[in-house]
């Protein structure tokens, strides 16, 4: 099958032969705070990172204001365990005023600035706000409706498909692209907080890219750069990781958030992994043509009359590599020297008597 078409989100390149795209995710780990969401977006610039991602939702878009019952977290290992889905969604949502703010504030600072819609409404704002791209959570890769609507802007999209079966992806894929969606990232994805790495199933991302044949990338939620920078080495082209800037103070998504020196490290260790991915290659390549003189090669290791006779004693293999290569021993063993040579000179074909 071909490869997927390389493509354009701002001025960033996403595809083979390129750096993966770095997306920082603010979620809620401003704390409510529009100084910190700024400081987030400044530091994430400085780290490297190509774009900012926020969530556009509120509390009532999302869930009901009810807290009994189902509507009230209660898996143990759930790090929001005994929060009510709307408090969760109230404690963790952007301020829609909020958004040309800090859109505008990211584009100064050259980021691309986008969110992920949660509905309908979402997508009508952040329309007014002409975003250069949509971001489909997992949680809402089964809602025809939505990706309706984001296709429909002819932006590119970006899906996360954690949860989703194989079937269930490619009903949301066609969607997508019989709505008018050209350009499409799907990223690998764990819907747990924090995510273990043994469910990462990183393998599945050139499934994906060769079954759909899109961009893919990774939706991280494991502790650490490690995961996202084995799957750059596997294909992704996309690695989004939520952000904070200190992890002790706290913040929705702060246990499983990279805080800054992460972040950095994740941008340049994904860039190198990316470039030192190349082509199938053998035989020296770039500066290692300059390590070959290092190499061992066969050299004269005593002083030699003319019609001396080879032997492991005069003839040895060492370093430097400018001689005869060392498999050529056998063939001087037991002959004579052509000439007289003098130790440490490199032995040649020419050096072998009749």
């Amino acid at each position: 099958m071909s490869k997927p078409s390389v493509m354009m989100i701002g001025d960033h390149h996403i595809g083979a032969g390129h750096a993966p795209f770095v997306i920082a995710e603010l979620s809620g780990n401003h704390g409510q705070s529009l100084a910190t969401a700024k400081e987030m977006i400044k530091v994430a610039a400085e780290c490297g990172a190509h774009a900012i991602k926020l969530q556009t939702y509120t509390a009532d878009t999302m869930t009901l204001n009810v807290h009994h019952g189902e509507f009230v977290i209660n898996d143990a290992d759930n790090l929001w365990q005994g929060e009510s889905l709307h408090a969760l969604y109230q404690k963790a949502m952007t301020p829609w005023e909020w958004h040309q703010d800090l859109f505008e504030y990211a584009a100064s600072l050259d980021l691309v600035a986008f969110s992920t819609p949660f509905d309908i409404s979402a997508v009508e704002f952040l329309e007014t706000l002409d975003v250069p791209c949509y971001k489909i959570a997992s949680f809402e890769n089964t809602d025809h409706g939505l990706l309706r609507a984001v296709a429909q802007t002819g932006k590119p999209v970006i899906m996360s498909t954690g949860m989703a079966t194989q079937v269930e992806l490619a009903e949301a894929v066609a969607v997508l692209r019989e709505a008018g969606c050209q350009d499409l990232v799907l990223l690998k994805c764990t819907s747990h907080y924090p995510a273990d790495p043994i469910d990462a199933n990183l393998l599945t991302i050139p499934h994906l890219a060769q079954l759909f044949q899109c961009q893919v990338g990774l939706s991280d939620h494991t502790l650490g750069i490690g995961v996202a920078i084995a799957a750059t080495a596997i294909g992704a082209t996309v690695l989004e990781k939520h952000f904070v800037l200190n992890r002790h103070d706290g913040g929705v998504d702060a246990d499983f958030s990279l805080e800054p020196q992460e972040l950095s490290a994740l941008v340049t260790e994904s860039r190198r992994a990316a470039l030192a991915m190349g082509q199938v290659s053998y035989g020296p390549v770039g500066q290692e043509q300059d390590s070959v003189k290092f190499r061992r090669s066969l050299y004269i290791a005593k002083d030699m009359k003319i019609g001396e006779v080879f032997s492991a004693a005069n003839i040895r293999s060492v370093r430097p590599g400018l001689g005869l290569a060392p498999k050529h021993l056998d063939a001087f063993i037991g002959r004579t020297v052509s000439c007289d040579v003098s130790a440490g000179t490199a032995l040649s074909w020419d050096l072998l008597g009749r």
